[in-house]
């Protein structure tokens, strides 16, 4: 089992495209291309840490579909734009606003929001968030995890560690 992170998908939001600068000509071709880049790197039994903003304007209906389409186990940390209808999803496997783990022997606090300071920070501890698009200059052993940031899939905490941590590229599958 792998586990990935990811935020701010904002499956079904066309505003998405101009506001964060995607490359896609569609909403619909947004959502395709998000929903393939996942399915190319996570499987089935993997989990997926999804730090907020899942989607927007899609009915409830809608959403639950995106969100059986996506493979692995899925954990949602809300953000900004998860209503109450995101956060009652059948397939999240749980729903919280802030979680604390440790991974590979690394401590990470996960919140869809940048911290100025968090827990264990100064012994390591790595804060992941998403909400800032890439926009944000982060603090050190802080990552934005959002799509707009990791060519539109999830990420791997190696992946996250590695020293190119900026990683937009195409907005095709993954290899």
């Amino acid at each position: 089992m792998t586990v990935f992170f990811t935020s701010d998908t904002h499956f079904g939001h066309g505003g998405a495209r101009g506001r964060f600068r995607r490359p896609f000509e569609t909403t619909a071709a947004m959502d395709a291309a998000m929903a393939a880049n996942w399915n190319a790197v996570v499987g089935p039994d993997d989990e997926v840490w999804h730090l907020g903003d899942f989607a927007l304007h899609l009915t409830a209906d809608a959403m639950a579909e995106r969100l059986c389409g996506l493979n692995g186990v899925k954990h949602l940390v809300a953000g900004n734009n998860d209503g109450p209808a995101t956060l009652a999803l059948p397939g999240w496997a749980s729903v919280r606003h802030y979680a604390e783990l440790t991974l590979d022997g690394t401590a990470l606090v996960l919140c869809h929001y940048p911290f100025r300071t968090w827990n264990g920070m100064h012994r390591k501890a790595l804060n992941l968030h998403g909400h800032s698009h890439g926009q944000l200059k982060g603090l050190p052993r802080q990552i934005d995890v959002g799509v707009d940031v990791w060519n539109f899939r999830p990420v791997t905490l190696a992946e996250l560690a590695a020293p190119r941590r900026r990683a937009r590229g195409p907005a095709t599958p993954a290899p």
